[in-house]
């Protein structure tokens, strides 16, 4: 990613399309930033999908900023080739969860193992369900 295409947005202007922040990723990147400064992070990929701007990626970076006080983070448009429909999903799980901000999983930060079992085993099944019903067609 080039660092010329990176924009500040404030952190309230991003739809999470997660549930969950892993405990131990969020101390790597808190060591990170005490360590080398926020600066040493790579910039947030985001996109437009349903009306919102979303991160793809980055849901821990994100945390990071927000307890670290700041208001805005580097982003930048997400180019690569996404399952736009499993975003989708991801999307509506976290507002049926009135999740709309970074802030709204202060409460979800989890161990990693519990983690890799409500989150990753979540997307993990529905991935699946996906490509059941792609085969269907």
């Amino acid at each position: 990613m080039e660092l010329e295409k990176a924009f500040l947005l404030h952190l309230d202007k991003i739809q999470p399309s997660q549930l969950y922040i892993s405990q131990a990723k969020l101390k790597r990147v808190l060591d990170i930033i005490e360590k080398e400064g926020f600066e040493a992070l790579p910039p947030i990929p985001v996109i437009r999908l349903k009306g919102f701007i979303i991160y793809t990626d980055g849901h821990t970076r994100a945390m990071a900023a927000y307890l670290s006080g700041l208001e805005e983070v580097l982003v930048y448009w997400d180019e690569d080739e996404l399952d736009l429909q499993a975003y989708e999903i991801c999307v509506d799980w976290c507002l049926d969860e009135e999740i709309k901000s970074i802030s709204d999983l202060k409460d979800r930060i989890i161990p990693h193992s519990d983690y890799e079992i409500l989150w990753y085993e979540r997307c993990r099944k529905m991935q699946e369900d996906l490509e059941n019903k792609k085969e269907r067609r």
